[in-house]
């Protein structure tokens, strides 16, 4: 992936991580470019996401993908993101920087994993998307996404602990 970024299209790589059990539905923005390198989602060092996951449930921190997958299944989690298609304008990993061609068939999803019961986004352009492509959709949890704290490096302002604390809160509660 050397290619000037600001003009290719980029596809979403990667198939959403479910299982029949599945209950919640975490959806991201748009993989970064280290999860496109290493072929998985929040793949980056610092992300939080995964060590946010591991205190929220009192478990072990998955490191590999296959753990990741488990983990997840454990814990009747389905992962996914917003978009489907775009264009990253400059070449990193931010959300500002995306622009938006086509949002990832969450409607089609939900009709084939009627198990799931909440939806949350993991960023403030997750959270656009959805109510921008999805606000005439007869899923009221797709319209209304539970906003979780920005697990990526970048939202530094708050701490991991507090960022936990909310997440437990918001997807455990009933």
């Amino acid at each position: 992936m050397e290619k000037s970024l600001s003009t290719d299209i980029l596809t979403h790589p990667f198939e959403p991580i479910i299982d029949k059990n599945s209950k919640i539905l975490i959806l991201g923005t748009f993989p970064s470019i280290k999860s496109f390198e290493n072929s998985f989602y929040y793949s980056h060092p610092k992300n939080q996401f995964w060590d946010i996951l591991a205190i929220i449930f009192n478990d072990k921190k998955p490191e590999t993908i296959e753990e990741k997958k488990e983990f997840l299944k454990k814990h009747k989690i389905a992962l996914w993101d917003s978009i489907c298609e775009c264009k990253r304008k400059h070449g990193n990993s931010r959300d500002d920087n995306l622009e938006i061609l086509k949002p990832c068939d969450i409607e089609k999803f939900l009709k084939k994993y009627p198990n799931i019961k909440k939806i949350a986004v993991t960023s403030r352009t997750g959270e656009k998307v959805l109510k921008k492509y999805f606000k005439n959709s007869p899923f009221e949890i797709l319209k209304n996404p539970i906003y979780l704290p920005s697990p990526s490096p970048l939202n530094a302002r708050m701490k991991i602990d507090k960022k936990a604390e909310i997440w437990k809160k918001l997807l455990l509660s009933t």
